[in-house]
């Protein structure tokens, strides 16, 4: 199968593209190549094209002869959609219909990624089924389910066979740093402050790369129109606990943990009930100390990816996001 990954340079797009390839199936990257899309993820041969979802001849250029197109293009980080929420909702919202639209007049397959913080906080407990209303707390998470909504709408008003996948917190190996694990263990790795938030007892579901991806592909071969599938690693940790066994595995000083004002709206605990995607055959496969403790020996071996990364923009949003708040820190 010949197949447009949408976002293929990113961090989850680049572990699929990969998987696709080693499956024997064609492989189209479409990549606006914003500050989180890097070549380097990439192996070199692949089929490149260099646009935005939200431009339709992008999409018509970039889908050309593909069966199907799975989108993990998008803005994810709360963080800065708390800083500027407008491109959230050009790429969150505007690019999907661009790829529906697209799928509407090829008559080929979409998968869109999504994730669980389109359900919103779970701090009462229980876990989040597929047919649970959406309860976004971010521009981030509002702009992806408002992305999410035009998928059943061109399923039912033009037959268009596309699926959704809600993820929970993804980890692994080339990982842009701002998010919570490659943020932290790059910092312990060059000694730097590392800023939790409030008391760090927010609660995440932490899922492997390779697991996520291979509920996208099981999705993308197997999965109905209109369906919407939980893809969760049933492992939930808090921050705090997660920082914990990073120590332990960097040999990290403890002292370099800060407590930081926490941010807006923040979410104390995701939970994705998974036995739908289960009932399917798939189930997560890389246990969280052992995915972990690979994960920290990747950026521990390729400084050469990371620190180049971490002295141009990143040090300028960095300082945006953390500098106030870690000059007024205390010792967590």
């Amino acid at each position: 199968m010949r197949i447009l990954v949408a976002g293929g340079a990113g961090f989850i797009g680049s572990h699929f593209v990969k998987r696709l390839l080693e499956a024997g199936d064609e492989a189209v990257v479409l990549d606006k190549l914003t500050y989180s899309g890097n070549r380097a993820n990439l192996p070199q041969d692949v089929e490149f094209v260099h646009g935005d979802i939200a431009v339709p001849d992008d999409v018509a250029r970039a889908a050309h002869g593909c069966e199907a197109i799975v989108n993990f293009a998008a803005e994810t980080h709360v963080d800065r959609s708390v800083l500027s929420a407008e491109e959230f909702g050009h790429t969150n919202f505007r690019g999907t219909q661009v790829l529906l639209e697209h799928v509407r007049q090829a008559e080929i397959r979409l998968v869109q990624v999504s994730t669980d913080e389109v359900y919103g906080d779970l701090e009462a407990g229980g876990s989040s089924r597929e047919t649970d209303p959406l309860n976004p707390s971010s521009p981030y998470a509002a702009a992806k389910a408002a992305g999410e909504l035009l998928v059943p709408a061109y399923v039912r008003t033009y037959g268009v066979h596309a699926s959704i996948t809600r993820g929970s917190n993804t980890y692994g190996p080339n990982q842009y740093p701002e998010k919570f694990i490659p943020l932290f263990v790059t910092n312990m790795l060059d000694g730097e402050p590392l800023p939790l938030y409030g008391d760090g007892r927010q609660v995440r579901d932490w899922l492997h790369a390779d697991d996520h991806c291979a509920g996208i592909e099981l999705i993308l071969r197997e999965g109905g129109p209109g369906e919407i599938y939980n893809v969760g690693g049933d492992n939930e940790q808090t921050n705090i606990d997660v920082a914990e066994k990073l120590f332990a595995l960097t040999g990290a000083d403890r002292s370099l943990l800060r407590r930081v004002d926490d941010r807006p709206g923040h979410d104390r605990r995701y939970s994705l009930d998974t036995s739908k995607l289960r009932a399917l055959g798939w189930a997560p496969r890389v246990p969280f100390e052992e995915g972990l403790r690979a994960t920290v020996d990747w950026y521990r071996d390729n400084r050469d990816w990371w620190e180049p990364i971490k002295s141009g923009e990143y040090r300028a949003y960095y300082e945006q996001q953390y500098g106030a708040r870690l000059s007024t820190s205390s010792p967590a």
